[in-house]
């Protein structure tokens, strides 16, 4: 049974959450006194610990907070508080808990973010992304020796002995957040929040409240002060992932944050000011947006201070080999098999298709092997059925890249953007490809 220590003066209130708890099926240890508590965890570890903060306590259970967090880093922390502000929830979360609510509790949302806290994947609900990443080892974790990868892993240890702003660009797959998880672990800042960001995903209505947080009153249903995603990782790093998926609107609210070093929540009359490093990553071109008016030139010259090209997987295919073996040790682990690896003939297979997707398509072509149950080594009819459909197509297309250009070409009577796509490639990729053949339009050779 999963078993929570809460340590609060108030018996009222420490009472009350036993029962809520305890009615969903959780042990719930109550102490009262925190030096208690403390003797407690000494001798055997719940799976997680609330600490309430009585009207007076806010600084001693900020003190708790550290006591425990520099002797545990990674046991789930709750503060329940009466009397919450803007300020008090931001040091908190910098303090090291892992959530916050504020009595009197709402009774379902209360258990619901318990259940999220305590299991593997809390989801999107979390007030902070990541914070930490205490298995993450950057020079494991950073797969391939290929001469493209040497260069970036060299250039990123650079990178992170500074506190210069970071521009990451790349293909979808590449590592990205790999790269920005590194240069944050590797840097001066990697004892303080990492927070991350996936751009795409916020809706307009809701970026601005997302990302610089709101005060209490701004809207209806702000019942609180909510910090944003920026004032959370402050100290430490951010990371704005597929920042070209932006509004222009947005785009011009992060370049004042960047700019200016402070955020200005929704709602609020005055500025907080902000010590924090901003990396952003894109799988589009970012010349190639602004060109197009989808980016913001001023804020591009913010961010591309040091400048981090992820190389696709078809440019460092010595790397393959070494990839599948950490991708099958993983889903061995995962579903307790023991895979020794691929056939030969599988595995030159592999090494000759081009990677779209790139890492993550090969991690995922992996999985999916893995789920047809192979046994001792991965054979072709264990791959996915739609990998074997390309490779087959593969196996047909022209070598010669320029003939692979004029085909794509032909086949879409010369639209460069459907061509690009047909070849996995950014506009900007094709154009240089079709300089450097000497390629010139011949729609007559298209009908």
């Amino acid at each position: 049974m999963t078993s929570i220590l809460i340590t609060e003066g108030d018996e009222r209130l420490r009472r009350g959450v036993k029962y809520l708890l305890g009615r969903h099926g959780f042990e719930v240890i109550e102490i009262p006194e925190k030096a208690r508590a403390f003797r407690l965890l000494r001798r055997q570890k719940p799976d997680l610990l609330i600490i309430g903060c009585c009207l007076g306590e806010a600084e001693d259970s900020l003190k708790t907070i550290h006591y425990i967090r520099k002797r545990d880093r990674h046991i789930p922390l709750v503060l329940i508080t009466r009397h919450s502000s803007e300020s008090r929830v931001i040091r908190a979360f910098r303090a090291g808990i892992t959530d916050y609510f504020t009595a009197p509790l709402a009774a379902d949302d209360f258990v619901d973010r318990i259940r999220k806290i305590l299991s593997d994947d809390p989801g999107k609900d979390s007030p902070v992304d990541n914070i930490v990443f205490p298995d993450f080892n950057p020079p494991k974790d950073m797969i391939g020796e290929s001469p493209p990868m040497r260069g970036v892993k060299a250039y990123l240890s650079k990178v992170a002995s500074t506190d210069s702003t970071v521009l990451i660009t790349g293909e979808t797959g590449t590592g990205k957040e790999l790269a920005a998880k590194y240069i944050h672990v590797q840097g001066p800042r990697h004892r303080k929040p990492f927070v991350c960001v996936n751009c795409a995903s916020l809706p307009d209505t809701l970026v601005e409240s997302e990302l610089f947080g709101y005060s209490k009153g701004a809207f209806t249903g702000a019942v609180a002060n909510m910090p944003g995603k920026f004032e959370l990782a402050n100290g430490g790093s951010i990371f704005l992932d597929e920042i070209g998926e932006m509004s222009m609107y947005t785009q011009a609210k992060i370049l004042r944050s960047v700019e200016m070093k402070e955020v200005q929540p929704l709602g609020a009359k005055s500025s907080t000011a902000l010590d924090i490093r901003v990396i952003a990553a894109t799988n589009l071109e970012p010349e190639e947006l602004i060109s197009e008016g989808k980016f913001r030139e001023d804020l591009y010259y913010r961010l591309n201070v040091a400048r981090v090209d992820m190389p696709p997987l078809r440019q460092r295919r010595e790397d393959i080999p070494e990839l599948i073996a950490h991708g099958i040790k993983m889903f061995n682990r995962k579903f307790k098999r023991n895979v020794q690896g691929l056939k030969k003939d599988v595995l030159q297979l592999l090494m000759r298709y081009n990677w779209p997707g790139n890492v993550r398509e090969l991690m995922n072509v992996l999985e999916g092997a893995f789920i047809n149950l192979p046994e001792g080594h991965i054979d072709y009819v264990d791959l996915p059925t739609h990998l074997k459909q390309k490779l087959t197509k593969h196996q047909h297309a022209p070598s010669d890249e320029r003939k692979r250009i004029l085909t794509a070409l032909m086949e879409t009577n010369w639209n460069k953007s459907t061509a690009a796509a047909k070849l996995n490639w950014s506009r900007m990729t094709l154009y240089r490809k079709i300089t450097k053949y000497r390629i010139v339009e011949n729609r007559k050779s298209a009908r």
